[in-house]
């Protein structure tokens, strides 16, 4: 196998993780004014991500890295074109941390229900950006010949796009009920679980609708595949949630939105970024690569340092996995 092909597939990986890592965590942030009945509640909704926020985080990081060392093409013309779009996730996600870390500074209701509102929007607009941005990657975006975009922000709103915001949105936020019910005991287990169940059931049509529309208009055998096994493993959430076994429903929306990821990047190889004016104008993993010295180094310190922090976020799962309950909190 190429380095290429096995850096493109090392990307989709780090993706894959970030959005079943981070996922959860926009679905708290989202849920957080449903949920949040009173401060001590919603401190609990924090509480159950406060360990692991910022660690889910390192993966868009490492992500972002990996493409502009592997392909720096990509990663010039994903960034000049998708520049709004971005620059609005990365301000959404720095006033969202800013909110975890600045929300219990203070001991007075309209501060902390500033920051509330903070952690809200500062959730809701990644989950549905990251969906507008990677359908308008899979569905292409206008380039020239030199592979530079020449739309403009209206472009990347288009249908397809907008409806694949929407498909984030709404696992993510399923996502982050589940995970809710799973952290959690006592009321907040029995509401968030309840909610998990009708969400399950907006959620459904949503990614159905998506992955069908992406099938129609690809034709890609793997893809379609895996957008059908991503559809059977979010269908199966909806029996669990019912049935509050979290642990399990909270498998089946994390396998919804891996295969959903997988399904992307097995239609989308081997464009990296196809063109709608030319498709001789598109990126690819060969000529949106770097040097095949470049791709055997990183290589190599992936293989060294990957393991190191997959051990070590493992770790820190393990070490706050105990549910939460309303009584752990303070008055």
């Amino acid at each position: 196998m190429e380095l290429t092909t096995v850096w493109f597939i090392l990307i989709g990986v780090l993706w894959a993780g970030y959005f079943l890592l981070e996922g959860f965590d926009f679905g708290v942030g989202i849920l957080l004014p449903v949920l949040g009945r009173d401060d001590r509640s919603r401190r609990l909704a924090i509480n159950t991500i406060g360990p692991v926020w910022d660690a889910n985080e390192v993966w868009v990081l490492v992500a972002g890295g990996a493409t502009f060392a592997a392909f720096p093409e990509w990663y010039a013309t994903l960034f000049s074109g998708f520049f709004l779009p971005l620059l609005l996730i990365l301000v959404a996600l720095i006033v969202r941390g800013l909110a975890f870390e600045y929300r219990g500074k203070r001991d007075s209701v309209r501060w902390k229900r500033g920051w509330d509102l903070a952690i809200f929007w500062g959730s809701l607009i990644p989950a549905v950006l990251w969906g507008v941005a990677f359908a308008n990657i899979l569905r292409g975006v206008p380039l020239d010949a030199s592979h530079e975009y020449v739309g403009g922000f209206f472009n990347l709103l288009n249908p397809y796009a907008l409806l694949g915001g929407l498909t984030t949105l709404a696992l993510f936020t399923l996502h982050g009920a589940v995970f809710l019910a799973l952290k959690t005991d006592g009321p907040m287990r029995a509401e968030a679980g309840r909610l998990a169940a009708r969400l399950a059931l907006v959620a459904v049509p949503i990614a159905a609708a998506f992955l069908i529309w992406t099938g129609l208009a690809n034709l890609d055998r793997w893809g379609i595949a895996l957008s059908v096994a991503a559809a059977t493993a979010l269908v199966a959430a909806v029996p669990m949630t019912r049935a509050r076994r979290e642990g399990r429903a909270f498998a089946a929306t994390g396998a919804t939105i891996v295969l959903a990821v997988a399904a992307l990047f097995v239609t989308l190889f081997p464009n990296v970024m196809p063109s709608t004016l030319d498709p001789a104008g598109g990126l690819t993993v060969t000529n949106a690569s770097s040097t095949p010295y470049t791709l055997t180094v990183m290589t190599w310190v992936a293989a060294a340092f990957t393991p190191i922090v997959l051990l070590y976020q493992g770790w820190t799962y393990w070490v706050f996995r105990k549910r939460l309950r309303l009584s752990d909190i303070p008055a």
